[in-house]
């Protein structure tokens, strides 16, 4: 695992301050979070700065990540930076200076989006696995105790607080809320890293009829810069959910065939490609029950067109070890974080299924809608940003109520 700079702005360590939060801490509780993933790190980590004792239980022999790309925008920015990690966040990731949504059958640009006006709290791209050690060895430097290769029951665990967060698959949500059982949307993905030293620091979204692909760099200390790429079609032949079903390249290469020298030459380097079904899971009803709550995924699925799920994930966990330092009543923290939570992501849930259809215009609808993009971009071009301020400027770290 690298070694991150686990600091807080001021130069001290992540032991020295147990009250990140100014209502109170979490001093003397026990905590303990099911699941190794980016919202339960960054739970076990406000948990840990804020004088609990916490102990992480994963399934699998190590914490580890797919090679894959994600995006933390400045919602997400804010609460880590909040939590003291702001210097190792940028050490570990790329700024984003815009976002460009490209034609991918030309390969014109449509417009771009500045992203350089979030200077504080900033647009960053992140190799997943760079992101998950991040947060590890953060979480341990305040004293979090890591067991791995421990499949846990929740209701078994004595703790104070018990936490699932074990993703789309929870057993925890399970627990809360009995089977449930999400639908194909008819939308595929594919997931690809290529060699890329002189991508330049963009996202692109390269769109086209019942199709769109979205490319932007991560950074790999071992690999280097590298292209992370996500594509989606829409198809109605079933493929399993979760990220780690080898495919093919040369069938994303087909689904792209018609697009322009560009798309075509970022496909062709791929070599290793992974492919899986996007599947629409509902908010879950239940998020606790006595000392028992979850949170980011196992609470809220969203599918990947607003690159917001690790981000509510993040502001989930700030906001739940927030609540809970505020009182000594724990199950009337856990209402209070469901309370305040649901408005937001089912806000940004319905933004993402809008994307998702924005993407893959046809026709007229497209030809109208790229039309609109491109004198936004020339006239206004701080509007399309100015209508994104209620996702990128939430402030988990201000007033909650």
């Amino acid at each position: 695992m690298r070694k991150f700079t686990a600091t807080t702005d001021r130069g001290k360590t992540l032991l020295d301050s147990t009250k990140i939060f100014s209502g109170g801490s979490n001093k003397g509780r026990r905590v303990c979070v099911v699941g190794g993933g980016i919202g339960g790190l960054t739970a076990a980590l406000a948990f840990a700065r804020s004088g609990a004792q916490v102990d992480i239980y994963e399934q699998a022999p190590k914490i580890s990540e797919v090679g894959a790309g994600i995006q933390i925008t400045p919602n997400g920015n804010r609460a880590l930076a909040a939590l003291g990690i702001n210097a190792a966040v940028i050490q570990a990731s790329i700024t984003a200076e815009a976002v460009e949504p490209m034609d991918a059958l030309s390969g014109r640009r449509v417009t771009q989006f500045d992203l350089s006006e979030y200077v504080d709290y900033s647009y960053r791209f992140f190799h997943r696995a760079e992101l998950i050690d991040l947060l590890l060895d953060c979480c341990q430097t305040a004293g979090a105790k890591l067991h791995v290769n421990r499949r846990v029951d929740t209701a078994d665990l004595d703790a104070d607080l018990v936490i699932g967060a074990e993703g789309i698959h929870s057993g925890t949500r399970s627990v809360l809320n009995g089977a449930q059982d999400p639908f194909f949307t008819g939308q595929v993905a594919w997931r690809a890293l290529i060699p890329a030293p002189d991508a330049d620091s963009v996202a692109r979204i390269w769109m086209a009829p019942r199709r769109h692909m979205v490319t932007y760099p991560v950074y790999h200390p071992e690999r280097g810069k590298l292209l992370n790429i996500v594509a989606v079609q829409e198809r109605q032949q079933w493929a399993p959910e979760g990220w780690a079903h080898p495919d093919e390249p040369g069938n994303l290469r087909h689904v792209f065939r018609d697009a322009a020298p560009a798309v075509k030459e970022i496909l062709t380097q791929v070599e290793e490609v992974n492919l899986w079904g996007l599947f629409r899971h509902p908010v879950a009803e239940v998020w606790s029950k006595g000392n028992i709550c979850i949170l980011g995924d196992a609470a809220h699925p969203t599918l990947p067109f607003l690159a917001q799920g690790a981000n509510l994930g993040i502001e989930d966990a700030f906001v739940l070890a927030r609540c809970c330092a505020e009182t000594d009543d724990i199950q009337a923290a856990l209402a209070r974080y469901q309370r305040l939570r649901l408005p937001r992501v089912r806000e940004a849930i319905k933004a993402a299924n809008e994307n998702a259809t924005k993407y893959h215009l046809r026709g007229i609808a497209r030809t109208v809608a790229h039309s609109g993009l491109k004198v936004i971009g020339k006239i206004a071009p701080k509007f399309f940003l100015s209508q994104m301020d209620w996702l990128y400027n939430y402030d988990v770290t201000g007033q909650l109520d």
